[in-house]
């Protein structure tokens, strides 16, 4: 991957892979995994966007099917071209550090798989239309599970 991919294509959006590569993992070096893999991801499929949509929304599409697919595998993948990936810096030390943040991604990983791409996409303040685009759903369904997943978050936090 060339540097300018990543610094140009992927670093401006390393906030959305952050949380949503934050949301399915459960260690520092799972999410390093699939934070690594998704950016890898991100690079092979480059050439298969066609600007029907966001770059933004392509990223997060692909983030939520790396993230899932790893988590399915429930394994880790080892890396054999780390050589051609850039080092990732990730200047965002709060992430893991801000507990009141920390309480609530432990809250949303006892959601549903889908469940937590969908209030992940909420919370970076994507429209239902957006939402629904990436997930691959209609608007109106979107509007109802988020309603529930709110009342879900809220039954877990209390």
């Amino acid at each position: 991957m060339s540097s300018d991919f990543y610094t140009v294509s992927i670093l401006p959006f390393s906030g959305i892979i952050i949380k949503i590569c934050r949301a399915y993992s459960n260690s520092q070096e799972d999410f390093e995994d699939y934070y690594q893999e998704v950016c890898l991801q991100i690079w092979k499929s480059r050439d298969n966007f066609k600007g029907q949509s966001e770059w933004s929304t392509w990223i997060y599409r692909i983030s939520l099917n790396v993230c899932l697919t790893l988590l399915k595998k429930n394994k880790k993948t080892q890396f054999t071209s780390s050589d051609y990936l850039p080092d990732v810096v990730i200047e965002d030390s709060r992430v893991f550090t801000d507990e009141s943040l920390n309480h609530l991604y432990s809250a949303i990983k006892q959601l549903s798989e889908l469940d937590r791409g969908v209030i992940m996409l909420y919370l970076e303040e994507k429209s239902y239309q957006e939402i629904a685009d990436i997930i691959g759903t209609n608007a109106n369904n979107i509007g109802v599970r988020i309603t529930r997943i709110k009342d879900k978050l809220k039954k877990i936090l209390n």
